[in-house]
């Protein structure tokens, strides 16, 4: 299944996030997935959407980044830059999901042995969920938009995000999650001359 370009955005509302939780264990068919799977895949998730980390980079973590951490480094694959990652608030999934597992191990293990799943399959997992609750505008990128499009609703802090996201302007950072056109829409609800 090849990838094509579409307007993929954040989930907006705390609903569309428990609609995919929901869709993730499920699977674009609507058939309950294996426990291993659909654990994998809500964690992915969950990760995804509370760190910002691109789908490059959540691919490459191993239990050994996670385990009894509040917090972990990382270069980042595509700029090489160094990133502290908060995963506090996941720490009880994280916990759950990894006990028994070796250091070493991938987070996000394919079944096909000690790799993690590639990036075309972590799209395929959040398409088949995002289909399944009828929607066309989620990827991999969705994700990293959400953490974005909700970090700067709690905290309205641009200049923050753009270096979380190691962007080069907040004009980037703010069009990325999709901010700008929300804020100018509505910036003209009742807005009328003559």
């Amino acid at each position: 299944m090849k990838q094509t370009a579409k307007n993929v955005q954040p989930l907006r509302s705390k609903e569309e996030i428990e609609e995919m939780k929901f869709a993730l264990k499920r699977g674009g068919t609507g058939r309950k997935k294996s426990e291993a799977k659909a654990a994998r895949d809500v964690l992915l998730f969950l990760l995804g959407i509370n760190t910002g980390l691109r789908i490059s980079d959540l691919l490459r973590l191993q239990v050994s980044h996670v385990r009894d951490r509040d917090f972990f480094y990382l270069i980042e694959k595509k700029t090489g830059k160094k990133r502290e990652v908060n995963v506090r608030a996941l720490r009880s999934e994280l916990g759950a999901y990894i006990a028994g597992k070796g250091a070493d191990t991938y987070l996000f293990s394919s079944q096909k042995g000690g790799m993690p799943i590639s990036t075309v399959q972590a799209y395929r997992i959040l398409a088949d969920a995002a289909a399944f609750v009828g929607r066309d505008d989620v990827g991999t990128h969705t994700l990293r938009k959400t953490f974005g499009y909700h970090y700067y609703k709690a905290t309205k802090d641009v200049a923050m995000l753009q270096d979380i996201f190691n962007h080069s302007s907040p004009k980037e950072t703010k069009l990325y999650i999709g901010i700008r056109q929300e804020e100018i829409r509505e910036s003209l609800v009742g807005f009328r001359l003559g």
